[in-house]
């Protein structure tokens, strides 16, 4: 006969019961007060690599603290110190073979 025994977990732990990091509370992101973010529309990603050329050649905007791009969607997040020139953008996106078809709405 095996004895049984309930176990109740310690607190302060940053695991759950259930052994997951997370409590189901959302992510926290914290951007600086002095950011900016715009989204634009590109026409032509079709893939990681249509992705990863977008980004890069945004990123190097001066200013810029990130970029996310999602082919999918043809979606790009631009977070930045100021706000961008478009003609800077459009030129970046040129650079990399896609076509800026301007802010997202």
């Amino acid at each position: 006969m095996t004895a049984q025994t309930d176990t109740t977990p310690s607190t302060g732990s940053c695991c759950s019961p259930a052994g997951s990091c997370h409590d189901g509370a959302a992510d926290v992101q914290i951007e600086q007060a002095d950011s900016v973010t715009a989204v634009y529309q590109v026409k032509g990603m079709t893939c990681g690599h249509c992705e990863g050329a977008v980004s890069e050649e945004i990123s190097g905007i001066a200013g810029v603290t990130s970029v996310a791009a999602v082919a999918s969607t043809g979606l790009v997040t631009v977070t930045s110190k100021a706000p961008l020139a478009e003609d800077a953008v459009r030129a970046a996106v040129d650079e990399a073979g896609y076509e800026l078809l301007g802010p997202a709405v």
